[in-house]
């Protein structure tokens, strides 16, 4: 659970604006238990696919089972060291065990905390939402380097990466590596700028994480909401898997 990292008053300041300015029309947002695959309409993907299956929302992307009874929504932030504990160590384990048998899905939010998390975030969400889990995985795995980077640059620099406006944020993510890292991968390069330049995006975003932090009072990060509530002290793998348990056990008839 951790809190903004490097977040100074004119950044801060720059966020604030970015959220106060008008979204742009065309804005990037936002279980039957017992289900088998063999039960499922012949129109649904099969069970195996159901961690394959993402799709756009308005304030992130939903993995899974679009008609699972049990909605878990995950509360990310990019510059989050537990974020990336998470995504190492809990999300494999999700997938596993809620996702693959299309109990719950999960959707992806995440909580824009300074000008850097705004940059990469922008790169999670760029593209094909099919292709989200690989670059959200990719980024986060890769937090380590980057983030050490963003932590060791000159006090200069890191002011320009956290004022978040569009200049700050290309500087970002061609200084840390950001853009290459999902370049490599084979996205298009032209198309990871245009997505960082992005600045109705952007207020996208910090408005989205300021409407979740308005109705569910999430704080920090990860956190998580089972079914719209928010799990309290629940911010890590061995937390969430008993409130899950719990969830989804079979209740005597």
């Amino acid at each position: 659970m951790t809190k903004p990292l490097l977040l100074s008053a004119a950044a801060a300041a720059v966020l604030l604006a970015l959220a106060s300015g008008p979204l742009a029309a065309g804005q990037q947002p936002q279980s039957d238990v017992s289900r088998t695959a063999g039960s499922l309409p012949p129109s649904q993907p099969s069970r195996s696919n159901w961690p394959a299956t993402i799709a756009r929302t308005p304030r992130g992307h939903l993995i899974g089972n679009p008609q699972a009874e049990t909605k878990l929504i995950e509360f990310i932030s990019y510059t989050c060291p537990h974020c990336a504990d998470f995504a190492a160590r809990g999300e494999p384990a999700l997938e596993l065990a809620v996702l693959a048998p299309g109990k719950v899905s999960v959707e992806v939010r995440p909580v824009i905390r300074n000008g850097i998390d705004l940059a990469v975030t922008l790169l999670a969400q760029c593209g094909d939402p099919a292709g989200f889990k690989a670059r959200h995985t990719t980024l986060m795995l890769g937090q380590a380097e980057w983030l050490g980077k963003a932590r060791n640059a000159p006090a200069s620099q890191q002011q320009i990466w956290l004022r978040g406006d569009k200049a700050g944020r290309a500087n970002a993510a061609a200084a840390l590596g950001l853009t290459a890292m999902l370049a490599q991968r084979g996205q298009s390069q032209v198309e990871l700028d245009a997505c960082v330049a992005d600045d109705a995006a952007a207020r996208a975003l910090v408005d989205n994480g300021l409407a979740d932090k308005g109705e569910t009072g999430v704080a920090s990060t990860p956190s998580f909401a089972l079914d719209g509530k928010l799990l309290e002290g629940v911010h890590n793998w061995e937390a969430l898997y008993p409130a899950l348990s719990a969830k989804l056990a079979v209740k005597p008839g």
